[in-house]
């Protein structure tokens, strides 16, 4: 083959080439303009809701973007006092009372009592997994009257102990079978020879197994945290203190049926609700997408 012959296909293949990371790039360039602009639209109400908390109450009603005219901090000042005794600061604390223990409660008694089921053999062993797959597909409403009357007969009404104790110990069956999935997932060589080291049970739960299921608690955790922020109807059961009302009641209790009530106070309110999930999910979303995503491979 002739030395032009070689010239000419090499100049072919680098025209290829070229075409080829073009239309790479272009490829890339419109999914990626795809995906921003469908980002933008799932977006839109939390950047509106914003945006919207800097307006002036007649603005909300007139101007449909985002971006406000006139900035004003009205709405957070006026809202962080609200109309009875107490600021936001007591209602923040009052939900961070109810958090921590239902998180920290969530987090141990759901991956004690997860271990026992992926890892042991027990008399009964399938009728409690289908007991706790039974909880798992009953509504809650259908427990709300029952729940109800045994945490009266235990004088436990007007406190915060009926939003975390049941969690506290593994009643949330979806956290249990969430990390059942997880660690099945996980070969059991690293505790079998912890085992031949002299370990115990707890030992090898809490040095060999918790840190690899590091991943799925910590998407437990945030997963928790955000439905107990989110939650609404268990504080307006229990509760009927407003000085142990959490923010979801708080916020209820904050909106005025009057028409002459400014709304920016209730967004401005609810942006700080948003801001404390927010904040923890994109902190640990690594180890949350980590989490989602092994949890439902089996090894």
């Amino acid at each position: 083959m002739t030395t032009t012959a070689l010239s000419a296909i090499a100049l072919e293949t680098e025209r290829t080439n070229r075409m080829t990371r073009r239309l790479q790039r272009i490829s890339a360039a419109v999914r990626y303009l795809i995906l921003a602009g469908v980002g933008l639209v799932m977006l839109y109400p939390l950047i509106w809701l914003i945006g919207a908390s800097f307006k002036t109450n007649a603005e909300i009603f007139a101007d449909p973007g985002f971006i406000p005219k006139e900035p004003t901090l009205n709405g957070y000042i006026n809202g962080w006092k609200t109309s009875t005794p107490y600021t936001f600061a007591t209602f923040f604390w009052n939900t961070f009372l109810i958090i921590l223990p239902k998180t920290v409660g969530t987090a141990i008694s759901a991956t004690a009592v997860a271990y026992g089921f992926a890892r042991f053999e027990f008399p009964f062993k399938k009728l409690f997994f289908a007991t706790v797959i039974a909880i798992l597909l009953l509504p809650n409403v259908v427990t709300r009257i029952p729940q109800y009357l045994l945490f009266r007969d235990l004088g436990w009404l007007d406190s915060f102990l009926p939003l975390w104790v049941p969690s506290a110990l593994a009643g949330d069956a979806f956290f249990v079978f969430m990390l059942i999935q997880f660690l099945r997932a996980i070969p059991r060589d690293m505790e079998e020879a912890a085992r031949v080291d002299g370990a115990n049970t707890l030992q090898v739960l809490i040095f060999i197994v918790v840190p690899l299921l590091a991943p799925a608690i910590v998407s437990v955790c945030l997963f928790q945290i955000m439905w107990t922020m989110n939650d609404f109807l268990g504080p307006l059961i229990y509760i009927s203190s407003v000085d142990k009302y959490p923010i979801s009641l708080a916020l209820k209790l904050s909106i005025d049926t009057t028409e002459a009530f400014d709304w920016n106070r209730i967004l401005a309110m609810s942006v700080l609700a948003l801001a404390p999930s927010l904040i923890i999910f994109f902190l640990a979303q690594k180890q949350f997408i980590e989490g989602i995503s092994s949890g439902g491979v089996k090894g």
